[in-house]
């Protein structure tokens, strides 16, 4: 039974230099009539799907808190009639520290959200404006002491190190100040450079000038070190938490477990199949007018494909892939399938294989993508 939903918000108010989400400029965007179709999207899917009460609920984007309270309430509601929570439930909003009022985090704790995600990313406001962030670290300060004043207790914050420019001891700074926020989780990326978006195309022009992968392998080295420090665990990859508050839904995409998506753009993992839906919000809209759903790309998985992401998931985990609970899902000793590849990631101390599980080691973390691609047959 699906227990897992991502909702999609494709509308922002500033489009960041980074970003290669699907998304778009907020105004004159039809928001409210999204919404409507968002809504359908889900009556459709709900009346002719297997599913039980939702454990995880995330709402990502673009910006959903770009929304003014009046279309966020809609939302809500919509999401709240569509969508019956479990006795135990995470609902995470993505946020932006610069449009997030007392009265929308209020509304959106009324509403059942019990975690926010706040996109912070750094804490100079030179490297803000530059990365083309409209918030600044007065904006998360605040939006900080408002989620509490309105009752949140799970709130995640999002930095990216690598940045152009960025130095050592920024980033030891902006891991500084992080950690007085007295929030329970962090997500941390480095800079990754994708086509179609404005740094992509200042680095083609030679304009965009980032740390170097050295510096970056310093910076992730600083970033567990810290994290450890301050009592954080590093439960995957890039995400630490304090003990009991790790993403319960990002776990089920590396628990390699099935989820719907809503939205323009969204991607679902159900019944065997990954879907995703029309981008562009004309696409996405026209199918919902006939009463179909709005799927672009339909693939079955194959067993093959299961065990692969089953590894190339499952390692981005600190406790690793289970060789018990691959034999029980996939009914084959995970040996037989990827010997060679684990023992000559063993003999490099990129894995560890010890009792029932698989794990990266400190240097397999470094050296993440290497190990995920040799499971890509």
């Amino acid at each position: 039974m699906i227990q897992a939903a991502y909702l999609h918000i494709p509308f922002c108010e500033h489009i960041c230099h980074y970003c290669d989400f699907n998304k778009v400029f907020l105004k004159g965007q039809p928001v409210d009539e999204y919404l409507q179709y968002l809504d359908k999207e889900m009556e459709i899917t709900m009346n002719s799907s297997e599913y039980a009460p939702f454990k995880t609920i995330f709402v990502g984007g673009g910006t959903p808190t770009a929304l003014n309270e009046k279309q966020l309430a809609t939302f809500l509601e919509s999401i709240r009639k569509r969508l019956p929570l479990a006795g135990q439930y995470e609902f995470t909003f993505e946020a932006n520290p610069g449009d997030l009022s007392y009265e929308k985090l209020k509304l959106l704790f009324d509403h059942g959200v019990n975690r926010l995600s706040l996109g912070v990313q750094t804490f100079n406001d030179q490297l803000l404006e530059k990365i083309g962030r409209v918030h600044r670290a007065k904006d998360v300060y605040q939006s900080v002491e408002s989620a509490k004043k309105a009752g949140f207790k799970n709130m995640s914050i999002d930095l990216i190190y690598s940045l152009p420019t960025q130095t050592m001891a920024d980033f030891q700074e902006t891991l500084n100040t992080s950690f007085q926020l007295d929030v329970q989780h962090f997500s941390a990326y480095s800079l990754i450079i994708e086509p179609k978006t404005v740094f992509y195309n200042l680095m083609r022009k030679g304009k965009l000038h980032t740390p170097g992968e050295d510096v970056e392998a310093a910076m992730y080295e600083l970033l567990m070190e810290k994290m450890k420090e301050n009592g954080f665990e590093q439960y995957e990859i890039s995400n630490f938490s304090k003990p009991g508050f790790e993403s319960k839904h990002n776990l089920t995409y590396w628990n390699n477990e099935a989820y719907f998506g809503f939205g323009a753009g969204a991607h679902s993992y159900v019944d065997g199949y990954r879907r995703s839906n029309y981008g562009p919000l004309k696409k996405y809209m026209e199918p919902l007018d006939q009463n179909q759903l709005p799927i672009m790309d339909k693939h079955e998985v194959t067993k093959k494909e299961k065990m692969e992401e089953e590894m190339f998931l499952g390692l981005r985990k600190t406790q690793g892939v289970s060789m018990k609970g691959f034999k029980e899902k996939f009914d084959i000793d995970i040996m037989e399938v990827f010997r060679e590849e684990l023992m000559a990631h063993e003999q490099k101390s990129l894995l560890e294989i010890k009792d029932d599980s698989i794990q990266l080691t400190k240097q397999g973390r470094l050296l993440g993508n290497e190990v995920f691609q040799s499971f890509i047959k």
